[in-house]
């Protein structure tokens, strides 16, 4: 099978996966997760600061729309450093958020009728 890096990877799996999680009502994880891989290759501090206050009013404040499941000491960390955000910001997060996408979203993933039809989509080329 492939791996969540694989699906990760490629906008087709990125698509199939998130198409999944929104089935289940945690798409917010991969996509805070992708809007972290897209904040680490900022190149400039007002970009870094206006894109880290979106990804912080939209995934990590308390009662945020799209609040994602981290640990307090990790939420507060985040929030204490938010005023000078650094390309590491999110990292602890961002980590946490892909440990739950590898061992709990993706096996489910797999068993999927959307991950089966990726299965076939790329078998058909």
């Amino acid at each position: 099978s492939e791996s969540v890096d694989k699906v990760l990877s490629c906008k087709a799996g990125q698509i199939a996966f998130r198409e999944f999680l929104k089935s289940e009502y945690s798409e917010e994880n991969i996509l805070f997760w992708l809007d972290c891989e897209e904040y680490k290759k900022i190149k400039t501090v007002p970009e870094m600061i206006s894109s880290a206050n979106r990804i912080y009013s939209e995934f990590v404040q308390t009662e945020a729309p799209r609040q994602i499941n981290i640990d307090c000491t990790t939420r507060e960390s985040i929030t204490n450093n938010i005023s000078k955000p650094t390309l590491t910001s999110f990292d602890t997060a961002q980590k946490h958020i892909y440990s739950l996408l590898a061992r709990d979203c993706y096996p489910r993933f797999l068993k999927s009728d959307i991950y089966q039809g990726l299965l076939r989509r790329n078998d058909s080329r």
